[in-house]
């Protein structure tokens, strides 16, 4: 899949400028409080989509996951997603279509702030309960699952394949605790794109970015690779 121009983005004219990095690179500080004014950019041009601009970002979004899923066996695969809060494309349709396939769904759950997430199972009819700051979460009932593939929502990102969450650090701190980690989709807007997140420390990069524009990021291998043997 190449790129498409950033001009085909159908969210472009709704994204404004970025603010320039003024602070000292060197310092946590400083880089923490750059980025936190890039969320609240990145999150106030996504809430100002439309809901058929919306529809159109997704429906692209969908089409390039599907060719990028193409010719990978789903049989059995434990794929890790998420429930779409705060203008995040809805994937729930799309990974009904993966379960069709044979792959086993999971959502996460975060039980304490400062502890990774789990995942449990999940699937499209399944009653949910509410779970940290009110998002739906599958019920304990349904078991814990440890995904090998992961499609991680971002709210910016940048060609070295970083992504910028909104700055609570759960993904960051479920990949880092996860053994052997997932293979880790990116899913977000072509239109929040960034010359460079500044990492740290604890970010930890995406194996692949994929925008309604399609796969920007990273060097997809078709199939995807096998799930790792699990102990």
């Amino acid at each position: 899949m190449t790129p498409a121009p950033v001009a085909s983005d159908p969210c472009q004219a709704q994204a404004q400028a970025p603010a320039p990095f003024t602070g000292d690179p060197g310092n946590p500080v400083d880089v923490a409080r750059w980025r936190h004014a890039e969320r609240n950019r990145l999150r106030a041009a996504r809430l100002r989509l439309t809901a058929p601009m919306r529809g159109t970002v997704t429906t692209a979004l969908v089409t390039h996951l599907e060719a990028l899923l193409e010719g990978s066996d789903l049989s059995g695969r434990i794929v890790g997603a998420y429930w779409p809060i705060r203008g995040e494309p809805d994937l729930r349709p799309f990974l009904a279509t993966l379960r069709d396939r044979g792959a086993v769904l999971a959502l996460p759950v975060c039980e304490t702030p400062i502890r990774p997430m789990r995942f449990r199972r999940w699937q499209p009819e399944l009653d949910m309960e509410r779970g940290l700051w009110g998002i739906p979460v599958p019920p304990a009932a349904s078991g814990e699952l440890t995904p090998d593939l992961m499609i991680v929502p971002l709210l910016g990102w940048d060609m070295d394949r970083f992504r910028l969450g909104f700055g609570a650090g759960y993904f960051d701190r479920t990949l880092a605790a996860l053994e052997p980690r997932p293979f880790c989709i990116g899913t977000g807007l072509q239109s929040a794109r960034m010359e460079t997140i500044r990492p740290q420390p604890h970010d930890i990069p995406m194996d692949l970015i994929v925008t309604e524009a399609g796969l920007q990021a990273g060097s997809a291998p078709s199939p995807l690779p096998s799930p790792p043997d699990r102990v």
